[in-house]
């Protein structure tokens, strides 16, 4: 093969002051988002015996987790069925069209699939953009009924409102639950040793919690903790929180999004930085978690979360601990359970199927998918366990929304390795890549990681990153994917 060269990495090898009256406001929003939800419920339950079938899909994950190239993959082979082998209803014939229409919401952006998936099919295939903000998209089908009466039926349709949102504000969920100063001793408690942790520890020092509020000194704060929040996120740890921190959007330069965590104070000033810090934090629940919740979250049905586990994995077991951590934080969130009829006229939608997808299968062989697998669902048991209990349905899988690989194998130092061959990113080089033997048990990485381990004692972990493939689809065919049909027939099956 031409412009390859073998390169080795120990075990890797590849080739190329009113706190009591602020309390009852909480409640009291609380409550009214409450009403409201149920308001929602009731008007869906009632309404949906004579209107077409609507299941609302919700995708998220954290950062490069891949939700982008998910959603506009899943659309594509839901389109062209002919590489959904094991998603029944395409393969039975029983989804007779799928086509895009108009979401139903005006005042929600919608995802931009025909210009993604332009981007990945080009000439020259490149990554699209990754997601910034919530959207959402509309795909209905045509789908025959199945069962003794199904010859008597003609075709039903139904609707798939696929609702996109970062997954850095399914973290800021778990914020509602805790207040300034439980946040922010959580928050310096992690600190040491994650990336530009010491700049924004130093700004700290200079400060005084008990001084008097000063909106420059508040700024330098905010942006001295930013940058670490950014700093963390590119390293691979998952609990960045707050989310619009790193996705400010409309709000960036706002007050809500200008203050930091405080080291614990005995009672601070009225108007100190404290005090201050401490309202903006309320703040920032109140005005920018909590609608989120009630606008968007809280109608969802089915839910994917795309973790990149390979990525924790590589950055070492602090990350894969913060990762372990931050899911089963977030899961709490997704009030999961049975969505029965007294479910959703009472208590409003519940999310009654969960998936938790490790992305970039594809940068593995198949021989080592088995054990990415167990990681995932060893690294997501305590999430998993709690959703399990109240009745919802989760699984773990390893999937690639979009194949970017062929596989091989090569002699390295007398053994056979399984590779995988593709374009390196940013270069037009070809090189074939072994990340590494991922262990058949997953607690040798879980143990080390839970135990504090800055790194891997025996093994180094790598990661290579691929641009995508050049494409050439058949009529009827989708992008080629690993996976994606079990997990649409996990999310998507019974419903159709």
């Amino acid at each position: 093969m031409p412009n390859q060269s073998l390169h080795n990495a120990g075990n890797r090898a590849y080739l190329g002051g009113n706190v009591h009256l602020r309390g009852r406001r909480v409640v009291i929003t609380t409550l009214a988002d409450g009403i409201t939800r149920t308001v929602g419920s009731v008007t869906d339950t009632l309404s949906a015996p004579f209107s077409d079938q609507v299941i609302r899909l919700g995708v998220t994950g954290l950062s490069r987790a891949g939700k982008t190239v998910f959603i506009t993959s899943l659309v594509a082979n839901l389109l062209n069925r002919g590489r959904m082998p094991q998603f029944q209803a395409a393969a039975s014939g029983r989804i007779q069209t799928a086509y895009l229409q108009p979401q139903p919401d005006d005042t929600i952006a919608r995802f931009d699939y025909e210009n993604h998936l332009s981007a990945l099919t080009a000439k020259a295939p490149h990554w699209p953009e990754g997601t910034q903000r919530v959207s959402e998209l509309r795909l209905s089908m045509k789908v025959q009924p199945k069962g003794f009466l199904s010859g008597l039926q003609g075709p039903r349709t139904v609707h798939l409102d696929i609702v996109d949102y970062p997954g850095e504000w399914l973290l800021d969920l778990s914020l509602l639950d805790k207040d300034f100063a439980t946040w922010s001793a959580e928050v310096l408690d992690r600190l040491p040793n994650r990336p530009k942790a010491d700049p924004f520890l130093a700004a700290l020092a200079k400060g005084d919690p008990f001084a008097a509020f000063s909106e420059p000194d508040a700024q330098a704060l905010a942006a001295a903790f930013t940058d670490h929040l950014n700093a963390s996120r590119a390293a691979g740890y998952s609990d960045c929180t707050p989310g619009r921190f790193l996705l400010p959007g409309d709000m960036e330069g706002s007050p809500v999004l200008t203050f930091a965590p405080l080291p614990a104070v005995e009672k601070p000033a009225r108007k100190s930085m404290w005090r201050e810090f401490e309202r903006r934090f309320e703040s920032y629940k109140r005005n920018v978690v909590r609608p989120f919740f009630r606008d968007h979250f809280s109608k969802i049905d089915r839910q994917i979360v795309l973790t990149d586990v390979l990525g924790a994995i590589h950055a070492g077991p602090p990350a894969v601990e913060d990762m372990r951590r931050s899911m089963a934080d977030i899961l709490s969130a997704f009030r999961p359970g049975k969505n029965d009829f007294l479910t959703r006229l009472f208590q409003g939608r519940r999310i009654d199927k969960i998936l938790f997808a490790a992305t970039k299968a594809d940068h593995l062989h198949h021989e080592q998918h088995p054990q990415l697998t167990a990681i995932t669902q060893a690294l997501l048991r305590d999430a998993k366990d709690r959703a399990d209990f109240v009745g919802a349905t989760t699984q773990a899988m390893s999937i690639a929304a979009l194949r970017t690989t062929t596989e091989s194998t090569r002699t390295h130092q007398g053994r056979e390795l399984g590779v995988v061959r593709g374009q390196l990113l940013g270069s037009d080089k070809q090189a074939a890549f072994y990340p590494g033997a991922l262990p058949v048990d997953p607690s040798h990485l879980l143990g080390p990681a839970r135990n504090g381990a800055d790194s891997w004692l025996d093994v180094d972990y790598e990661v290579m990153g691929f641009a995508p493939a050049s494409l050439t689809l058949k009529p009827g065919e989708g992008p080629p994917h690993i996976r994606m049909d079990k997990a649409a027939q996990f999310l998507l099956g019974d419903l159709l």
